[in-house]
C-alpha cells in the first residue's frame, strides 16, 4: 500500500462536507461541496480482496452513510485494507486537493508520451487505449500489464524492463495497488518518470517521490459524470460526459 503517499496527501487536503459517494462499475466518485462549488474526485474502482471474501464481512462496512462522514474522514478510507474503500479515500482526495489552475495545462498524457519518446525507449505500466498508437510513434515501447494481452509483459518483468527505459509512464492504478512506491525505486535517475489517469492526484506532493509530470481529470459536469458512472460508464464516456485532462510538471519542458 502506498501509505507514505497518502498520508502525504491527507495533510495537504483541505476538508469540506460530502454530498455523495458513488461506487460504479469502474469508477468511484466522491462530490464535496464548499460554499456554492461542488468538486467531484474520480478514482479506478478496485474489487474486494479475498480477505473480505473469507472472512464474510462487507467490502464497505458503511455503505449507505458514507456521505454523512466530513471529507477528511472519507479521504482516510485511503489507508483501508478493503481495495474498494481505498478507491473512495482517493476519490474524496482528489475531490478535496486545492485547486492550482494557473499550472494546469490542457493537455494529455498521450500526446506527452509521444512527443517525448519519439527517439526513446519507453516503459508504460498499464495497458492505455492509446497503446496501438503510441507503438508507432516511439522508438521502442514496452507494456507491463497485470493481465497481459497481444504484445504486453505481464507485471512480474518490471525489474527487467523499467531500469532500462528513458520514459516511464505509470497508471495511477499504483497509488490504489500499492505498487506505486516500488516501481518507482526501479527507475534510473535520469529517466523522465509520468503518473496518468484519472486516479492522478494532482499535486506537487508526487514531484517529491520523483514524478516529473502529472496527466489526471478534472471533472466539468459534475451531474452528467455521476450519471454515467452510476450507468457502467468507462472512461472514454465519463469524459464525454464531462471531464477536462490537464496536465502538470515538476518544472520540465512538455513543449
Amino acid at each position: 500500500m502506498s501509505r507514505s503517499v497518502f498520508n502525504d496527501l491527507l495533510k495537504e487536503i483541505g476538508d469540506a462536507p460530502v454530498k455523495d459517494v458513488l461506487i460504479g462499475t469502474h469508477w468511484t466518485a466522491v462530490v464535496t461541496e464548499t460554499g456554492a462549488q461542488k468538486r467531484c474526485g474520480l478514482a479506478s474502482s478496485q474489487q474486494p480482496n479475498l480477505l473480505h471474501d473469507e472472512n464474510g464481512g462487507p467490502a464497505v462496512p458503511d455503505a449507505g452513510s458514507l456521505h454523512q462522514l466530513v471529507g477528511k474522514d472519507l479521504a482516510k478510507l485511503a489507508l483501508s485494507s478493503s481495495p474498494p474503500e481505498v478507491s473512495v479515500g482517493m476519490a474524496a482526495i482528489n475531490a478535496l486537493l486545492p485547486h492550482h489552475e494557473e499550472t494546469w495545462v490542457d493537455l494529455n498524457a498521450e500526446t506527452v508520451i509521444a512527443d517525448k519518446g519519439a527517439d526513446k525507449r519507453v516503459a508504460l505500466v498499464g495497458h492505455f487505449p492509446f497503446v496501438r498508437r503510441l507503438r508507432q510513434r516511439v522508438k521502442h515501447l514496452s507494456v507491463l500489464e497485470l493481465r497481459p494481452r497481444a504484445d504486453d509483459l505481464p507485471a512480474y518483468a518490471a525489474p527487467d524492463v523499467i531500469p532500462e527505459a528513458d520514459i516511464v509512464a505509470l497508471t495511477s492504478l499504483t497509488l490504489l495497488n500499492g505498487t506505486f512506491e516500488g516501481l518507482m525505486q526501479l527507475c534510473h535517475p535520469g529517466a523522465l518518470v509520468l503518473l496518468l489517469g484519472p486516479t492522478t492526484p494532482l499535486s506537487p506532493i508526487l514531484f517529491d517521490y520523483g514524478v516529473h509530470i502529472l496527466s489526471g481529470s478534472i471533472v466539468t459536469n459534475v451531474k452528467a459524470v455521476l450519471r454515467t458512472i452510476g450507468q457502467g460508464g468507462n472512461f472514454r464516456q465519463v469524459h464525454r460526459a464531462g471531464v477536462r485532462l490537464v496536465t502538470i510538471t515538476s518544472g520540465v519542458s512538455i513543449a
